[in-house]
């Protein structure tokens, strides 16, 4: 064999190894995981079901969870644009996006993402507030904000629907209007889920107290609601590959 074919034999397998390889660094990437939302998110502890979810079925150095949630808050506290159904907007929107979006930034920082979802668990304040006129342009909108944000057209979106606490709207008005909003919105679009919670509310809470039909959830629910959240998300992120 002369040494040109020699080196030729050498070098083109060489070749298309690192070509393979270099194609897969450019295409491999972390999966972001953005979870926000208000009590019941609040109350919900990624690590305990979650994040190991995420990691078995992605890989354990491929996930990135971000968890910002605080209790009680209406939507207007992540939508900028929000306008109360008067039209009227108040002074301030937005500051908990910010904060959230505080943690996501230095989190990606420099990371190369092959996905994005976002995972909602929100809505007992706008349904106590009789703010359901408002809510379904809110819930897009706080979507579309969030993507432009990122710069990306393919953030998957997982919504936790209000649970059955108040199905009969005596103390939550707009209970079932937000409820019914959340499934039309996952429902609209092949990069959005939403998740059953009517059978999280039973049970001991963390503290050891009984509850039944609550506005929160028990122990063993929270476990639950990160499983399905988890599910949902690797479902979207499989499906939409």
């Amino acid at each position: 064999m002369s040494l040109l074919r020699l080196a030729a034999s050498v070098l083109l397998p060489l070749v298309a190894f690192f070509g393979a390889h270099s194609h897969a660094a450019e295409t491999d990437g972390k999966h972001l995981f953005i979870l926000s939302g208000q009590s019941n998110m609040q109350g919900h502890r990624p690590d305990e079901a979650f994040t190991p979810a995420v990691k078995e079925a992605l890989g354990e150095d491929n996930v990135i969870v971000v968890q910002d949630a605080l209790g009680g808050q209406p939507i207007q506290r992540w939508f900028k644009d929000w306008k109360a159904p008067d039209g009227s907007q108040p002074k301030t929107t937005g500051d908990l996006y910010d904060r959230l979006m505080g943690k996501v930034t230095p989190a990606i920082e420099g990371v190369d993402l092959a996905s994005v979802t976002f995972i909602w668990m929100q809505g007992e304040r706008d349904a106590k507030m009789k703010w359901g006129d408002v809510y379904q342009a809110s819930l897009v909108g706080l979507y579309r904000q969030l993507s432009q944000d990122l710069g990306r057209d393919d953030v998957n979106f997982v919504i936790g629907r209000l649970s059955d606490f108040d199905l009969d709207n005596k103390k939550y008005p707009h209970w079932t209007r937000v409820r019914d909003i959340q499934v039309s919105v996952a429902e609209s679009n092949s990069r959005f889920a939403w998740i059953d919670t009517d059978d999280l509310n039973d049970g001991k809470n963390r503290s050891g107290k009984s509850i039944q039909n609550d506005l929160h959830y028990s122990g063993e629910g929270y476990k639950t609601l990160g499983k399905r959240f988890a599910e949902n998300a690797v479902r979207l992120i499989r499906e939409n590959e």
